[in-house]
């Protein structure tokens, strides 16, 4: 099996729905659908329910999930994450949906930056003089 999944990656929640007994469907009350989140922890997990799986385990959460079943802290289903992904050229697309909003700064990109029609220079040779 291969994954791209090792502690202190991000990944974005993609399923945060808990399947009951009987078909019911609920939220998990531990994770966010959307939400991104920084693992502690990944390795392959064995439940006598579940079966063996590759488990991820997040940081600042504790899953509540097991202990029922005399597990603390047992791992989420690492199909219910996806890495997260940064576009290296978002700050290319921003500048071509506005190329007067934006004005380069650095390497990290543009930052949205007010209309600069020289008055901001006026206003600072004034206070110079």
């Amino acid at each position: 099996m291969t994954h791209s999944f090792y502690p202190g990656c991000e990944v974005v929640c993609i399923d945060d729905k808990v399947p009951l007994e009987g078909g019911t469907i609920v939220k998990d009350a531990a994770i966010t659908e959307g939400t991104v989140y920084r693992l502690r922890w990944v390795g392959m997990a064995t439940h006598y329910v579940f079966g063996d799986y590759l488990g991820v385990k997040l940081e600042g959460v504790d899953s509540k999930f097991g202990e029922a079943w005399g597990v603390k802290d047992a791992p989420f289903a690492a199909r219910r994450f996806r890495p997260l992904v940064k576009d290296p050229l978002a700050w290319v697309k921003q500048i071509a949906a506005d190329p007067h909003g934006y004005k380069v700064t650095g390497p990290e990109g543009p930052i949205k930056g007010e209309p600069d029609d020289g008055e901001r220079v006026k206003e600072k040779e004034e206070e110079k003089v």
